[in-house]
Order: C-alpha cells, then structure tokens, then sequence
C-alpha cells in the first residue's frame, strides 16, 4: 500500500527537476551569449580605442612638423553658401584688389555700393558675388560672416541686405542736411570758394535732396548784387545757379587778375612825373613836450660847442638842398648853417 501510494508523487518530483534543469539550462546559454556579447563589445571598444589614440599620436606628430597648436579644439567654420552659390566658378576670372575691407566701423550700404561698382563686370553673378564679397571683409565684419549659418545665403542681394541690417548701428553720419544752413560766404571770400566748400560738405551727406541743397546755397549767399540777381532769376535747379554762378565767378577772377597785373615795360620807361603827392610840404616841428627845461646858456653856444667837439655828424648845410623854395635865406642856423 504504502509503495504505490508514493510513486505518483516521485514521478512528479522528477518532471519538476526535468522543468527547472531546461530552464536553468536555457538561462545559462543565455547569459554565456550575453558575455560574449559583452566581450566583443569590449574588444571593439579597445580597438578603437587604440585606433584613435594612434590617430592622435600621428596628428600630434604631424602637428609638431608643422607647427600647428590644439589641434584637438580646431574645428572647421560651416559654410554659409548654398550648394548653387558653391558651384563652378567661371575660368579666367580674377578679383579686383581696389576696395578697403570693412572692419565693422562706417556705413556699410556705401562699403555695398562700392563693391558693386567695382564688381560691375560680374553683376548678374550671384555665385562670384557672394563668393568675392567676404574677401572684402574683416574684424568683426569678418567674423560675423563665418558665424552665418551653412548654406543660408542662396543670392547676394539677401547676403548684402543681411550685411547692412546687421551693421546697420555702426553707420556714423559727420553731418545732416541742417548743416548746410549754417555755411555762409564770408566777407571777403570769393564766390568760388564758397561754393567749393559748400559742395564739400554736402557731398559728405546721404540721400541729400536736391531742393534742400539749393535753398541751402542760396540762402548762404553774402548780401550783394550777385544775391539780389539771384533772388530775382529764382532758379529752380542746381545746373541753373551754377550757370549763373560761372558768370559771376569769372568777373570777380577777372578783376583779381587786373588787380595784380604789373605795368608794361612801356609804362616803366615812361618819365616820371611828379603829382601833387610828392611836392614837399614846408617842414614843421611839432615840440613832444609842452614844457622844457630852460637852459643857462644860449642855444648857439651850446650847438658850436657839439659841433666843436664832434660830439654828432655836422648836417647838410641849406644851400645843397634840392628844393631851395622853401629855404629861408634871411635867417641862419648855427647847427644847419
């Protein structure tokens, strides 16, 4: 009784053991392929290791022939252009070295204009555009640029316009249209370099309106005849007061001309003749002082006595003189004689 009663209970001992030794038999070929894994992971991480260290052993080398320094944090700047402005560039083209780079100080719409002008040649390129332009550029203009983003600038109109937006502060004005009003023709200054100077200065200001540059001019005008003719043909252009102004400059170089002209050689060889200028006047002393000290002894004696000892250059005596008509005879002078 006893026998058959147990043998169920081995029988399902023994298909337990059976499940757990699968089991374990599964788990155990699957953490061995799992170290495996791990092993070749480490492996491939080793080689690589040594692949880059020996990569970097062999730049260093190459660096110290070279002479270059951190090598590691030299990183390559992104480009800016897109793949259409990147492309081929025309043979036998060669850039212009004529223009000062922009270093972020000024107005950069006129460092724009002057690129253009000087690309003139290549203006419908927007590749040799945009490619040529950064070579005009530098200090912070320089950097800003290779800080754009890659391949964000596809035409050069939106490159120039990004340019001048950014740049737009360091645009530094001298003068405004105000200060015309305060130029004036001097007193004695010719018409001709008032205008020279009046055109100076207002080339030196931006989007000036012709109309205000005219007023300006007018108005600076020294009062004369020439601004009352003015007043009176009221031009209406710049082109029609220089007109009018030419004639007037041309009359005042005119009379300077003759003011310095020097006489002819038959003008010089002319006797001269005396005018009512060069007759001489009856000489008259006039006293420096209203009183004087009174001498004990007379003036006659004092003088024959300087004159004896030489003590002064005895003058030209009255009768050598030229003009004898205002020579009194009838008197003498012990120190003339």
């Amino acid at each position: 009784m006893t026998d058959r009663s147990a043998t169920p209970s081995t029988n399902l001992n023994n298909a337990d053991l059976l499940t757990a030794n699968a089991t374990l038999l599964a788990e155990n070929q699957r953490m061995a392929e799992l170290l495996e894994a791990l092993q070749n992971n480490d492996e491939h991480k080793a080689n690589k290791k040594a692949n880059t260290d020996q990569h970097e052993e062999h730049q260093s080398e190459s660096n110290a022939k070279t002479g270059e320094t951190n090598s590691k944090t030299t990183r390559r700047r992104t480009n800016p252009f897109s793949a259409e402005i990147m492309g081929k560039m025309p043979t036998g083209f060669t850039l212009p070295m004529t223009l000062t780079p922009y270093n972020g100080i000024g107005d950069p719409k006129i460092h724009v204009t002057k690129f253009e002008s000087m690309m003139f040649l290549n203006s419908d390129s927007d590749p040799i555009l945009c490619r040529s332009f950064p070579t005009f550029l530098d200090g912070a203009a320089l950097l800003w640029f290779s800080n754009l983003p890659a391949g964000s600038i596809t035409n050069f109109d939106e490159f120039a316009k990004l340019f001048i937006n950014h740049f737009a502060a360091s645009k530094i004005y001298a003068r405004d249209s105000d200060y015309l009003s305060t130029i004036k023709q001097g007193q004695h200054e010719s018409l001709k370099e008032y205008m020279m100077r009046f055109t100076e200065a207002a080339m030196q200001i931006p989007d000036l309106s012709p109309e205000v540059q005219l007023h300006a001019i007018k108005s600076g005008l020294r009062p004369g005849k020439f601004q009352e003719a003015i007043a009176v043909a009221k031009s209406k252009t710049l082109e029609e007061f220089r007109e009018e102004a030419q004639g007037q400059i041309e009359i005042e170089e005119l009379r300077e001309a003759r003011k310095s002209e020097k006489p002819t050689k038959k003008e010089e060889e002319r006797p001269h003749r005396p005018s009512n200028k060069d007759i001489r006047k009856p000489f008259k002393l006039t006293p420096k002082f209203d009183t004087y000290t009174k001498f004990n002894t007379r003036r006659e004696d004092l003088i024959k006595e300087i004159m004896h000892n030489k003590l002064i250059k005895p003058p030209v005596r009255a009768g050598s003189y030229q003009d004898q008509k205002y020579v009194d005879k009838s008197k003498h002078c012990a120190f003339h004689q």
